[in-house]
């Protein structure tokens, strides 16, 4: 019975969002212990640390972007939209167009991929972020960079993965390069 309830719930999600959720289906039939504890990593992924949504979905896409997953990248676009982000800074968000972002955006985007890069440019934006969100706040950014590495490296492992053709943004569609994974430093 509670498998019959998690995967209303997942079909639910793939409804709401028109995000395959085959892979979750696949772990919760297998092995309920592995689903749960897969939920129990959900609580990390979500923590906002009192952010605000634009500066969490900044972090996020641009993590998710690296590790080039197209359905969890749309997925991400489509929270963010429904978060409130608006579109256009949705839009600078995946093609990297720093000018056209408010600066604390701005530096969370570069943040995100230097620290990607594991480039030491990140600690001269680090003090930046503390300023602007505090501790909490920074936790909430290395969460939020972290977990969403862990979808596209699940879905790939369990053969589900896609490379990253396109993405809608309010009918807008972008196609993501490696162009916009550069960093500088």
């Amino acid at each position: 019975m509670i498998k019959y309830l998690l995967n209303k719930m997942l079909i639910s999600m793939q409804k709401k969002y028109d995000y395959d959720v085959t892979y979750m289906q696949d772990i919760l039939s297998a092995d309920l212990s592995a689903f749960f504890k897969y939920l129990k990593f959900q609580s990390m992924a979500g923590y906002r640390g009192g952010l605000p949504a634009a500066p969490l979905y900044a972090a996020r896409l641009r993590a998710i972007l690296w590790d080039d997953c197209g359905p969890c990248t749309q997925l991400l676009v489509n929270m963010a939209l429904e978060a409130g982000v608006p579109a256009n800074q949705v839009s600078a968000i995946v093609n990297k167009d720093l000018a056209a972002l408010p600066d604390e955006l701005a530096q969370i985007v570069e943040f995100t991929d230097l620290v990607l890069d594991h480039n030491p440019g990140a600690d001269d934006i680090r003090p930046h972020i503390r300023a602007m969100w505090g501790e909490q706040g920074l936790i909430a950014i290395a969460f939020s960079i972290s977990s969403c590495r862990v979808y596209p490296a699940l879905k790939y492992t369990l053969g589900y993965g896609k490379a990253c053709s396109r993405v809608v943004v309010n009918e807008q569609t972008l196609t993501p390069s490696d162009k916009n994974r550069s960093v500088t430093g």
